[in-house]
């Protein structure tokens, strides 16, 4: 599998990252070809989309999934997440600061997930992806 050489703990700039590692720079599931990775991007924006990230415990982060109208479904990103340890590819998760950069949070793993009800963007009701992952020890 193919590492990537980011520091659990450090900020970064979203666009460096998807310069030297690919993905989707518009959507916070960000699948890198060739990489074997997929970036996650959380942000306090999110809330006003219906998102609903944070961490459960200081093992477990709940990670909306991708979509910011009508249902979610197991499709592109969130199907990426939920297959990425059958598919050989690491999840890495960053958390937007105030300054705009991205703490990365960590190296983590899908556990479950859940459909619930929520809003989207447009304040309507729908069906909502909400992942349990579980945050990797670093080394």
């Amino acid at each position: 599998m193919t590492s990537i050489n980011l520091i659990e703990g450090e900020k970064y700039v979203r666009t460096k990252l998807h310069d030297e590692y690919g993905g989707n720079r518009q959507s916070g599931i960000a699948s890198c070809p060739g990489k074997n990775i997929i970036l996650l991007f959380s942000s306090p924006i999110g809330k006003i989309h219906g998102y609903q990230d944070h961490w459960i415990t200081s093992e477990y982060f709940q990670y909306t999934g991708e979509g910011q109208y009508g249902n979610m479904d197991l499709v592109r990103g969130n199907k990426a997440i939920r297959e990425h340890i059958s598919k050989n590819r690491e999840l890495y998760l960053f958390e937007k600061q105030v300054d705009g950069r991205y703490l990365l949070l960590g190296k983590f793993k899908y556990e479950s997930h859940q459909i619930i009800n929520g809003k989207d963007t447009d304040n309507r009701e729908r069906k909502v992806i909400v992942f349990k992952l579980k945050k990797l020890i670093s080394n």
